[in-house]
């Protein structure tokens, strides 16, 4: 019997459309350069605020936002790899691991970005905290570490489109609606269903409207 479950919650769609679209404007601003670094800063500081949001979520969230419900053991992950696991309603093991190297990258990202200084458009704000030397270091990580958000962004595109076109299985449909439909079996029931209940959705919103204030003092 097929069922439609909620998978992704509102929270975590949120999270994925907004950091989406927080690092394709930021590697725009970028690209522009001059007043527009700005602009650029101001992507970051809100990707760092999605991530760190995302992070306290892993652990406060729904059923399948919940780290350790997706991120999987080497034994699991061996596992899926010779096929003798399905992959699960959420993440399967790889795409486990493309999240999680993604969050890495992005909060790399965004916190040397609060130290970098190009000597030209923009200075971060905590640069006067640290010496020369350390500035000078942060701002080159800064910018190798947007070529590894890059290319991690170009693997999930094509995991995407992977699933979409040999697998017959979208995976966007679901990151916007929230819901897969599933054939109900011993191994994939509708006790996993994620709740996605208002009380819910509050609670991410305190959480997040929390880590921002946090983040405005801190670089303020």
């Amino acid at each position: 019997m097929r069922h439609e479950i909620r998978v992704w919650d509102l929270p975590t769609r949120l999270f994925h459309w907004t950091l989406t679209l927080c690092i394709v404007l930021g590697i725009i601003f970028v690209k522009i350069g001059g007043n527009a670094m700005q602009l650029h800063a101001y992507c970051g500081y809100f990707a760092l605020a999605l991530v760190v949001f995302r992070i306290i979520w892993g652990f406060a969230g729904s059923w399948h936002a919940r780290f350790a419900n997706f991120v999987p053991s080497p034994k699991r992950l061996v596992a899926y790899l010779k096929g003798e696991t399905a992959g699960g309603l959420g993440h399967n093991p790889l795409g486990a691991l493309s999240v999680i190297a993604l969050l890495l990258a992005v909060l790399l990202q965004a916190s040397t970005g609060l130290f970098a200084d190009d000597d030209i458009f923009f200075q971060g704000p905590l640069t006067k905290y640290v010496s020369n030397a350390t500035v000078a270091f942060l701002t080159s990580i800064h910018r190798f570490n947007q070529y590894i958000i890059m290319a991690l962004v170009a693997l999930h595109i094509g995991a995407i489109l992977f699933y979409q076109i040999y697998k017959k299985e979208s995976l966007v449909g679901p990151m916007i609606t929230g819901d897969k439909k599933i054939l109900v079996t011993n191994e994939v029931s509708v006790s996993t269903e994620s709740i996605d209940t208002g009380k819910q959705r509050l609670a991410a919103l305190v959480i997040f409207v929390a880590v921002g204030v946090g983040l405005y003092y801190l670089i303020n």
